[in-house]
């Protein structure tokens, strides 16, 4: 087993590729005016810029890990609605799903790469 692979570079360098990670993270606050919108733009983005920019792939990927994460802690909060205590995971879930890709925008406008906190890692 070789355990020195490559691993994909995750900083943005350029000033396009950091603009474009910020424009990924932001996008996804599209839920909040437009729900579909917020879902579709960020992938659709992250399909069409991961290949002339490898940096951004992994921002794409988190992003995904992210909305497929929140979509699973959204189906339990919805299931213990019925015992009065998933109105609090939705509060939670709405927080998050508006600070996280604030802070993800601004550490990728930054050129850094940074992990959604409490993201189950679908795709690696």
């Amino acid at each position: 087993m070789n355990y020195m692979q490559p691993q994909p570079q995750m900083s943005l360098q350029t000033p396009e590729q950091k603009q474009m990670g910020l424009f990924l993270h932001l996008s996804q606050l599209l839920n909040f005016v437009l729900p579909p919108a917020g879902i579709i733009v960020p992938i659709v983005l992250w399909q069409v810029k991961k290949d002339e920019m490898t940096a951004l792939d992994a921002h794409g990927k988190m992003i995904t890990n992210w909305m497929i994460s929140s979509l699973i802690y959204a189906a339990i909060s919805f299931v213990l609605l019925f015992v009065l205590v998933g109105i609090l995971g939705f509060i939670a879930l709405a927080i998050m799903g508006f600070v996280f890709p604030i802070i993800g925008g601004i550490k990728a406008n930054n050129g850094e790469f940074w992990e959604y906190p409490l993201t189950i890692k679908f795709l690696k």
